[in-house]
């Protein structure tokens, strides 16, 4: 059966389309590179070229021939204006004559204040430092500080120290602590107390 190997530049393993004739059209092959890898039309486009000579298929309609290997290259789609990193914010000069940075500085939610923010969607925040809280926030129960039981300041009365037997104390606050357990077996511990 006719085929095509076709790998993507930033995989190392070819995968193959299979077709039946002597060729397939390059929107074709498109269909179903992004069919199998479930890409999505609207999201990205493919660029594809020839892998033995380097050359690139434009044309919607070329075809290429059976048993080529090509390689493929996502690409955002053309026409689509890509989003820039700051956010464009338009105020409008306040009435009162207050300075505009002073009006900038008062709105703005510090971070520290935005974290504790219980909706992240309604605040008055640039959209980088509301993802910023949300990473906090969604972070912060795993904190190893979290983790950590503290024990109780006294031990329930069925407790007994695993290291001199008695009770009242929890092992970590055990008075024999120091001292060498072999002596601690032989009862040394009380006749050096």
């Amino acid at each position: 059966m006719p085929c095509v190997h076709y790998q993507f530049s930033s995989q190392l393993r070819h995968d193959t389309v299979t077709f039946s004739g002597l060729h397939i059209s390059l929107g074709n092959l498109k269909r179903e590179i992004m069919g199998r890898q479930k890409l999505k039309a609207a999201n990205c486009d493919l660029r594809v070229t020839n892998a033995e000579t380097g050359e690139e298929y434009t044309d919607a309609n070329a075809l290429i021939p059976k048993n080529s290997s090509v390689v493929v290259r996502r690409v955002p789609v053309r026409g689509v204006k890509t989003t820039s990193k700051t956010p464009v914010i338009t105020r409008t000069e306040p009435a009162s004559g207050t300075s505009r940075a002073i009006e900038d500085s008062s709105a703005a939610i510090p971070l520290a204040q935005l974290i504790k923010t219980g909706s992240l969607a309604e605040a008055n925040a640039s959209e980088e430092d509301k993802i910023r809280a949300m990473m906090t926030q969604s972070c912060c129960q795993y904190d190893p500080v979290n983790y950590v039981k503290k024990p109780l300041a006294t031990p329930p009365p069925s407790y007994v120290c695993f290291r001199c037997g008695k009770p009242g104390h929890y092992i970590k606050n055990c008075p024999t602590n120091g001292l060498n357990p072999l002596y601690m077996r032989k009862g040394e511990h009380e006749k050096s107390a």
